[in-house]
Formats: structure tokens, C-alpha cells, sequence
């Protein structure tokens, strides 16, 4: 059974084949004598060059980077882990997964652990440095890892206790988090009345309170002791996001699942 219905599908694209070389020929005897030389030597070029050895490497090459490009840009890819902003949930050197096929169904949710271009990196149009970005082949553009702390239309503050400890409000609610390095290691906030410009440096930490307008996100380091992160540069863009870290593969002592949470 099964080799008949291989034989009819074989038989089958003989027939499509023999129907499009017929209209080609068709065409092309509609062609100038000129013009028809051309493309018939075009076409015995292209003949030899698929049946060389340089084609066949060529062709295997291409496939690949056209596979690479489509599994990084609709599936995932793998990243690791370079600074301690997210200690104690990934440490230097981690290597994780970043599934992307998500963003094209959903957004973003609170606590998820994205990977993105902060605004700080340009992200040039050119051909070719789009193309480093789609195969991760040489690419320098900067990227950082953190988790999702404040949605669209969230009001974020972050305010100390007399403790010393401090604590994220969200939509003047205290958020309690228990993944995240130490209570007590936030850097202090600006003093009131200190000079705007200076406020306004990506070097100060900032303790708002942030209105996020209804594409931004409020993006925190775990280490909130050592995170350069929204405190410092702002909110962040949805389109800016590359995908969501979803398991840690090594080391192999520390190998989990990186698990959503329930909203």
C-alpha cells in the first residue's frame, strides 16, 4: 500500500514537472533569438553549477544559515550569562534557553525573565547588521537579561522601610518577591531637590514613582544590589524584547526549568 502511494506521488511530480518545462518552453521559444541564447546559456551555467562540487557546498551553506535564521527568529535560541544582575536565579556563565515563538502569540507577563536590547543599544538597519542579529553570527549589539517587574498602565515605587529593607509597590500595592538576591541591598534613592540633569543621567538610580504608558515595561534585576536596569535607564519598549528564558541547561548541577508564574 505504502509503495504504491509512493509511486503514485513519484509519478505524480514527473507529470508537474514535464507541465512546467513545457510552459517554460513555450515562453521561451516566444522570446527574440537573442534573448533565447542568453537565457539558454544562463541556464547551462546553472546546470554545471548545481552539479559541482562549489554548488553543492554553496547550497549547503545557504540551507543552513536559512535554518538558523528561522529557528533563532520563530523558536528559540541559546544564550549564556555574562554579569551577576539576576543572582541568585542565574549565576555568570549559565547557559540558558530563549524561546521566542511566544511573542507572536502573547505579551510579556509579570515575572517572566526576558531577554532584550536596552535602549541604550542602537539597532542599525543596515543589511548586514541585521543579518548578524538573525544568525548571531558576529553580532555585537548589546543584550540584557531581566525579569518583567511592572506591566502597561502599572504605577511603579520603590520605597524603604525603617528596617533599611526596601520593597517594589505596584499600583501602591507591596510586591513580595522571593527569588530576588536580598531585601536589603537596594541602592538608597536620590535625595529630593537634587539637580534635574543629573536626575536625568542612566548612571543614577531612580526611585520614581514610573507611569508605564501601554507599550512599556518595568524591567528589575534579581541582584537588585547590582542591576543596571529600569531604575537607571527607564522602561522599556515591547518591540525591544528578543524572548523569554525558559531553562537552564548548564551547568549540569544547576539544569531547571525556569517557570512562569501564575498570574
Amino acid at each position: 500500500m505504502f509503495d504504491k502511494l509512493k509511486q503514485r506521488w513519484e509519478e505524480h511530480k514527473i507529470r508537474v514537472q514535464e507541465r512546467r518545462r513545457a510552459k517554460w518552453l513555450k515562453f521561451k521559444s516566444m522570446l527574440p533569438e537573442k534573448i533565447q541564447n542568453i537565457v539558454d546559456q544562463i541556464e547551462l551555467q546553472w546546470t554545471k553549477y548545481c552539479n559541482s562540487a562549489i554548488g553543492d557546498i554553496i547550497n549547503t551553506v545557504v540551507f543552513v544559515l536559512v535554518m538558523v535564521i528561522i529557528i533563532r527568529f520563530f523558536i528559540g535560541e541559546i544564550r549564556w550569562i555574562p554579569s551577576g544582575s539576576m543572582r541568585p536565579t542565574l549565576i555568570e556563565g549559565d547557559r540558558i534557553v530563549v524561546e521566542r515563538f511566544s511573542r507572536f502569540f502573547g505579551y510579556p507577563k509579570r515575572g517572566d525573565i526576558m531577554v532584550f536590547y536596552p535602549p541604550s543599544t542602537q539597532l542599525s538597519a543596515k543589511p548586514l547588521d541585521v543579518f548578524k542579529r538573525l544568525t548571531g553570527i558576529m553580532c555585537k549589539d548589546v543584550a540584557y537579561i531581566k525579569r518583567v517587574i511592572g506591566m502597561p498602565g502599572d504605577k511603579i515605587e520603590i520605597k524603604f522601610e525603617p528596617d533599611g529593607s526596601a520593597y517594589v509597590y505596584i499600583n501602591d500595592k507591596k510586591y513580595e518577591e522571593d527569588y530576588i538576591k536580598s531585601i536589603y541591598e537596594y541602592p538608597q534613592c536620590p535625595i529630593e531637590g537634587m539637580d534635574p540633569l543629573y536626575m536625568m543621567s542612566d548612571q543614577v538610580m531612580k526611585c520614581g514613582p514610573f507611569h508605564l504608558e501601554y507599550d512599556e515595561y518595568f524591567m528589575m534585576g534579581d541582584n537588585r544590589g547590582n542591576s543596571q536596569d529600569s531604575r537607571y535607564w527607564g522602561t522599556l519598549k515591547r518591540d525591544r524584547f528578543i524572548g523569554r528564558a525558559t531553562f537552564l541547561f548548564w551547568p549540569l548541577n544547576r539544569m531547571r526549568v525556569l517557570k512562569r508564574f501564575k498570574q
